[in-house]
């Protein structure tokens, strides 16, 4: 047998027991990922999980319906959503504690992640409900991994809050959140989101927006807060979106430095060095003085009466 026929061999056999090992065991909950797009992403202990299981709780059954006519499948659904998870969840329990599997789908990606389904696995832990998930596609680590921006370090904000007290509450803090942070949201909603970003100080920061990921006509626009901002003024959003937006480390190492470099390799910058960087930067744009020097101290946390000193003291004659 030929090399290449016995690597083949060997990748079948592998495929088999991959596919063997995935038998459905009674009484137990599959945390089962999907495709975030394309079907072709669907790997195959997700198919095998969902052939096997008793019942599959979806979010939206009809979503779904279209994945199982892909698969060739035929399975009992049930609905299980924002709208509806506290009185179905109770149900779903009784039919784990009869013995039943149930695999537990989002229409996209992970459930639990931005989806119902982690007060189900609460339960199943406190019931001792064994509980296993399935992996597969997650839009947020996908986006980010595109994104070129840090990924050392992230930080998972979902949704925002549509309105009021907590979405202002929760922008003001990722004005200050020095990891990268990644935010799903919908094209309907993305203008407002982009002008909110702004205005709360965040237009310089680096953003990338993964749109329609997986999918024919996947893209990755990277720019800044402010020219995404101007870019959807201009043009219709079109799909769901990825947001990956820059942490305030990372943009205060990217501000350039008012002073030489120390000759050992770094930049030798202070955080005075930082606070003025962004205010050249600022007024660069056009921004008046004292609205650079407001929008610098919310940025950095400082009080605007030392940026006005900073300014006066280092900045004022490079900045005229």
């Amino acid at each position: 047998m030929s090399e290449d026929l016995k690597e083949t061999a060997a990748e079948n056999s592998n495929l088999d027991e991959t596919l063997s090992s995935a038998a459905v065991q009674p009484g137990m909950l599959y945390l089962v990922g999907t495709p975030i797009g394309n079907l072709g992403d669907l790997p195959p202990r997700a198919a095998a999980i969902l052939a096997g299981v008793d019942l599959i709780a979806a979010e939206d059954t009809r979503h779904t319906l279209r994945l199982l006519n892909h698969l060739g499948l035929r399975k009992r659904l049930e609905s299980y959503h924002e709208h509806n998870w506290q009185t179905k969840t109770p149900l779903l329990m009784e039919q784990m504690q009869l013995g039943r599997s149930i695999a537990l789908v989002s229409d996209a990606g992970m459930p639990c992640i931005s989806d119902p389904g982690a007060d189900l696995v609460r339960l199943c832990a406190l019931q001792q409900i064994p509980v296993t998930v399935v992996p597969g596609p997650c839009a947020a680590i996908a986006g980010l991994a595109g994104s070129g921006l840090p990924t050392g370090r992230f930080v998972f904000e979902g949704f925002l809050p549509a309105a009021g007290k907590p979405r202002k509450e929760r922008i003001r803090e990722m004005n200050g959140e020095k990891r990268t942070s990644i935010l799903y949201e919908a094209p309907h909603r993305l203008r407002r989101t982009l002008n909110d970003l702004a205005a709360a100080g965040l237009g310089p920061r680096l953003l990338t927006l993964a749109r329609e990921l997986t999918k024919k006509h996947e893209e990755f626009i990277r720019l800044t807060v402010d020219a995404a901002q101007e870019l959807y003024m201009k043009i219709e959003p079109r799909g769901e979106y990825v947001l990956i937006l820059e942490g305030r480390e990372a943009w205060l190492q990217r501000c350039p430095p008012a002073g030489p470099d120390d000759g050992g390799g770094s930049l030798g910058k202070t955080a005075d060095d930082a606070a003025l960087a962004m205010l050249r930067e600022y007024l660069a744009q056009g921004l008046a003085i004292k609205d650079a020097m407001r929008r610098c101290a919310r940025e950095t946390g400082r009080k605007k009466n030392e940026i006005y000193q900073l300014y006066l003291q280092k900045g004022k004659p490079g900045l005229d």
